[in-house]
């Protein structure tokens, strides 16, 4: 970045992570305004999203810190390009992950736009993660790992353009998450030892499924193992994921001796066209190792696909250590990805995310 100083709109969630961003920037001498976004409004006023008492401790935050903040409704958006989608894929029996969804049709563009009409330089968030901008690698920007390798988000991130990551600033990008909490200790901010937010605000603490029947409908049918034995019923594939062993309602298999194995249930399967939900006993069932997929929805990062000739790290989900693997293209277009040691639980719907040591190259959806 520059260093003359700038006019930076930040994202200013209520918690200590967008907090420290807007006043690591305000220390460096910014122009900074604070931004609340409020992206879902059914049922915000119950017991599951905090919507409120987050702009409270956004307010309290910018007022610590010595900056305006604004609050501004993107519900709307959020609805028609990220809830929407969400569900159309639920409904497909896939699982979704609407907060890589989130980041790039809300935080990073709806947030952006309403930032340039304020006359915004460049945008700032809370995410753990770096953008190296300049013309060292041919004008390219990078998204790059946050240094907090228990924190970094760049899995979350992975579909951001070169014109998004043109305009946008991760200050805490080389902190650690208790760093970032002795930050705020020291600068008395309120919401220093808050605690961090989990899942996604629409959903919140609640139970996940009692949500999901409310938009789509319980379509039963059996679970079976591989055998085709029947061992329970499931309320609506849409309700499970590949890998998941709460709330399957089995317990222990009997064999012809009366013996029963106590081995956990996990759901290997789902075959949507007869509406059966595969199980198998054992964490490491073979069923549960996939040595490749394909992924479809691509983004890439630098805004050209990699080279097929090279090596490269892959997570599945968030949290996951890298995988090493080789990638290549089918006829459609589709990204290939071939493990070197076969992974568990690959689920549809997912995020397939790409790096090339600690650049995040980008992915696709694994189909």
């Amino acid at each position: 970045m520059n260093c003359s100083l700038k006019r930076i709109v930040v994202g200013m969630s209520g918690g200590v992570d967008s907090s420290v961003a807007a006043l690591l920037l305000k220390r460096q001498g910014h122009e900074v305004i604070g931004l609340f976004m409020k992206n879902w409004e059914d049922d915000d006023d119950d017991e599951y999203c905090s919507t409120r008492e987050d702009l409270i401790d956004a307010v309290s935050a910018a007022e610590t810190i010595g900056v305006d903040i604004e609050a501004v409704n993107f519900a709307a958006e959020y609805k028609n390009r990220v809830f929407a989608e969400f569900l159309r894929e639920y409904q497909a029996g896939r699982t979704p992950n609407p907060d890589v969804l989130c980041n790039a049709e809300i935080k990073f563009k709806a947030f952006l736009d309403h930032a340039i009409k304020l006359g915004a330089d460049y945008i700032a968030t809370g995410h753990y993660a770096r953008v190296r901008h300049g013309t060292a690698h041919g004008g390219r920007h990078e998204l790059l790992r946050g240094l907090d390798t228990g924190k970094d988000q760049s899995y979350f991130l992975h579909r951001l353009t070169q014109a998004q990551l043109e305009k946008t600033l991760f200050p805490l990008g080389e902190l650690q998450k208790s760093t970032v909490r002795e930050i705020a200790r020291d600068a008395g901010l309120a919401n220093h030892a808050k605690k961090d937010s989990t899942g996604i605000c629409f959903i919140g603490e609640r139970p996940f499924r009692e949500f999901l029947a409310r938009y789509l409908p319980r379509t039963p049918g059996p679970m079976l193992t591989p055998e085709g034995q029947r061992v329970g019923e499931h309320m609506g594939l849409s309700y499970y994921t590949i890998g998941q062993r709460q709330g399957l309602g089995i317990g222990g298999r009997r064999s012809v001796d009366g013996n029963v194995n106590g081995e956990a249930w996990f759901v290997a399967e789902k075959r949507i066209a007869e509406n059966s939900l595969i199980v198998v006993q054992g964490h490491d069932h073979p069923l549960l190792l996939k040595p490749e997929l394909h992924a479809a929805d691509l983004a890439w990062t630098r805004a050209t696909p990699p080279a097929t000739d090279c090596a490269y790290g892959a997570k599945t989900r968030y949290r996951q250590h890298d995988a090493r693997c080789r990638i290549g293209f089918d006829a459609s277009g589709a990204l290939e990805v071939r493990f070197e040691q076969p992974q568990r639980a690959i689920t549809p719907g997912q995020s397939v995310v790409l790096y090339d040591g600690e650049v995040c190259l980008g992915g696709g959806i694994i189909q």
